[in-house]
């Protein structure tokens, strides 16, 4: 069975190397945070890195990985358990894995040579997203110069307290989504994470939508697209690769 996913993800995927260089870039920012306040492992949700890398890529985009520190993003185990093609060409190819064990530091980035930033998540963001140095400056610009703010599942704890560069809040006022109080209560983190991310996106003036737990549900809200949960990060890079067309 894994060879067979191994082998249909290589048909999907395709190398960085042939990402065409006039194209714009996406840059991805993952986390940096590994641990539960009890100690358990967390960190990103892999497919929520991949399989928009996978859509950005296919479209002809290249792609920048970021994080708050910089260096490696822990891969939450349990988002490795079921059988899941592109994870599995991920995991096998050391091109890819290097992505992740050497991000870049998101502060030290230039907002200039990104057309979009997408903000992966996994519950290891509700930590080091919120204030992550460097989120509101770094997509601040990146949307005020035109490109796209985007984040899936728990990815978008890094809009809860994002400006733009005039002071005022990017959502607010804007349709978003994340990941939803049901979703965690199924999965019993309720009482682990710091806050609940949909009280949260509420509280700071988001009009909050959502949709069945667990299925895909995006939102587009002018530059702005996120998505709920990890069955909705490929449908967000969709989004996005339709706005940055659109873009031209």
């Amino acid at each position: 069975m894994k060879s067979l996913l191994t082998l249909i993800a290589s048909l999907l995927l395709i190398p960085l190397t042939q990402a065409a260089a006039d194209k714009p870039t996406v840059l991805i920012v993952v986390t940096n945070h590994a641990k539960m306040p009890d100690g358990k492992a967390t960190g990103l949700w892999l497919a929520e890195a991949t399989h928009p890398w996978q859509k950005f890529v296919q479209a002809g985009y290249a792609v920048d990985f970021a994080s708050p520190k910089g260096g490696k993003s822990p891969i939450d185990p349990r988002s490795t358990k079921a059988p899941d093609a592109v994870n599995e060409q991920f995991l096998n190819d050391k091109t890819y894995q290097n992505a992740l064990d050497q991000t870049k530091v998101l502060k030290d980035v230039d907002a200039k040579n990104y057309a979009a930033i997408f903000f992966a998540g996994g519950h290891g963001t509700m930590w080091d997203f919120p204030a992550a140095p460097g989120a509101s400056e770094i997509a601040g610009k990146i949307y005020a110069q035109g490109g796209i703010v985007s984040a899936v599942c728990h990815g978008p704890a890094a809009l809860v307290n994002l400006k733009l560069p005039d002071g005022s809040l990017l959502i607010k006022g804007k349709k978003v989504t994340g990941f939803t109080n049901s979703e965690e209560d199924k999965v019993g983190l309720t009482e682990a994470v710091p806050f609940l991310l949909e009280d949260k996106l509420k509280a700071q003036g988001a009009s909050y939508s959502s949709g069945p737990d667990f299925k895909a549900h995006t939102v587009v809200s002018d530059r702005l697209v996120t998505g709920q949960n990890p069955a909705s990060a490929a449908p967000a890079a969709e989004a996005i690769i339709k706005l940055l067309k659109k873009r031209g």
